[in-house]
């Protein structure tokens, strides 16, 4: 596995192109695996559902399912687990396959961090990896990984290789957000909606990434998670659970207490190198506004719906400026909690 890739696989977690396991979507697999073996299968498939539930295991699954049985009439109509002893499956665990591509944020070389966004270059690399005969005859497969980190040329240019698909090409488009993708990329795709896992799968979960949720807080984990893996290790082994509590007393204080809550939670996430800290409690803040926003909504409170709402508006496009001309974080986040505090 390229250090570019192990850069974004969280603490506790494996790189799903190393997982063999996955938890909860046999149904999704079924599909895969029959649409495949009826020699109808399309050429690209948008596979949906929140983040951290395994989308892209399910992806490298697919994919190590596909180079094993090349013909598609003479496969079988269910996956089987990838055999980690196989050429096919370590070379795709490598990154080392030429026959699989995986597309994701790549490292900015300056700064040695992940990008915020995938460029139209990185979806250049995929029109070239399909144009580019396969030696042995094999299929072309492309992982992006995922399509709501596209930027607008980068989703443009995407377009052109969905319109026009090489013959033996197979393209897994993952998003945890399909709607804001472009509509004639979704029309262009296949769509395969993952649910959350339950909680029996999501348990097992995290018992195969020996996650050990801290004693009492197992249903507390559970429910906040929302059946994302990732999100239980983020609330367990980033801090998460932390994070939420001094939220919670933040807002339920006032004056100098307040103040000292705000500075703590603003330190704790945005020190260095905690960028995924950073981003689980942009995601929180996000949901936390929208929320109220809801809720205002459905009490008839038109008012505050809307002024929370433009709230949400503000508060996305003040991290968006600060990120992209790198202005101090810290501040920022106080500046966010403050007004916060003052709108709830």
């Amino acid at each position: 596995m390229s250090n570019e890739v192990q850069s974004q696989v969280l603490d506790g977690a494996i790189a799903p192109a190393e997982n063999t396991n996955l938890f909860g979507h046999d149904a999704a697999q079924s599909f895969l695996a029959q649409a495949y073996g009826s020699g109808k299968g399309h050429h690209a498939i948008l596979i949906e559902g929140p983040e951290g539930i395994g989308k892209a295991t399910l992806a490298f699954r697919f994919a190590n399912h596909v180079l094993k049985h090349p013909e598609p009439t003479e496969a079988p109509t269910q996956m089987e687990m990838p055999d980690r002893d196989s050429p096919i499956f370590r070379q795709i665990a490598a990154g080392a396959s030429h026959n699989v591509l995986h597309i994701s944020r790549p490292t900015d070389p300056k700064t040695g961090k992940l990008k915020s966004i995938i460029t139209v270059d990185e979806i250049r690399r995929a029109g070239k990896f399909f144009s580019q005969t396969s030696g042995t005859g094999n299929w072309r497969i492309v992982i992006l990984d995922t399509a709501d980190d596209m930027n607008r040329s980068a989703a443009n240019a995407i377009l052109k290789i969905l319109e026009e698909p090489p013959r033996r090409s197979l393209f897994l488009v993952l998003s945890h957000a399909p709607g804001k993708l472009l509509p004639t990329i979704r029309s262009r795709c296949l769509p395969l909606m993952l649910r959350p896992l339950d909680e029996p799968d999501l348990i097992a979960a995290l018992g195969h990434l020996n996650i050990n949720v801290p004693p009492g807080q197992r249903d507390r984990v559970l429910a906040l998670a929302g059946g994302s893996a990732s999100q239980a290790i983020k609330l367990v082994n980033y801090g998460g659970l932390e994070i939420l509590d001094v939220f919670d007393a933040i807002l339920k204080q006032q004056g100098p207490a307040q103040r000292k809550a705000m500075h703590k939670l603003a330190d704790a996430v945005t020190q260095k190198d905690h960028d995924t800290l950073y981003q689980f409690f942009l995601d929180h803040l996000g949901q936390f506004v929208t929320e109220r926003a809801r809720e205002a909504a459905l009490a008839n409170d038109i008012n505050a719906a809307y002024a929370l709402s433009m709230l949400q508006r503000t508060i996305t496009d003040r991290f968006n400026i600060s990120d992209a001309y790198n202005l101090d974080r810290k501040q920022t986040v106080l500046t966010t909690l403050g007004e916060l505090a003052a709108a709830i």
